[in-house]
């Protein structure tokens, strides 16, 4: 298991304060650096790449920093991704990080988190 770290684009549209955080290259049992932003309300997720076979992203958070919780979509389906996908992200947490789970050698995900403070 290893922890990817991100890279963050500061948006510069319409005076909104609007960041994308990317992961790239995630492999099967990689965790992502988490990131803090509990004061944004707009927030989604989105994820490319190869799964391979039983490849799984999900996005987790935390508000203590040590136990981490699967988050969930605006359906109040678990934020689990087995293809690639683009949903928003409905419960706010001080920490959120991607995980992926399963795989096989080809499993390599890209992970973009778009968060809109107003």
């Amino acid at each position: 298991m290893a922890v990817v770290n991100h890279t963050v684009e500061d948006l510069k549209t319409h005076g909104e304060k609007t960041w994308v955080y990317t992961w790239a290259n995630m492999l099967n049992g990689d965790v992502g650096q988490a990131i803090e932003m509990p004061s944004a309300a707009d927030r989604s997720i989105q994820v490319s790449g190869t799964f391979g076979t039983g490849g799984t992203l999900q996005l987790q958070g935390s508000n203590n920093g040590t136990t981490y919780p699967q988050l969930n979509d605006l359906q109040g389906d678990p934020l689990q991704f087995t293809a690639a996908g683009l949903e928003q992200i409905i419960p706010i947490a001080r920490l959120m990080r991607p995980v992926v789970s399963a795989g096989d050698g080809t499993t390599s995900l890209t992970v973009s988190i778009l968060i809109r403070r107003s």
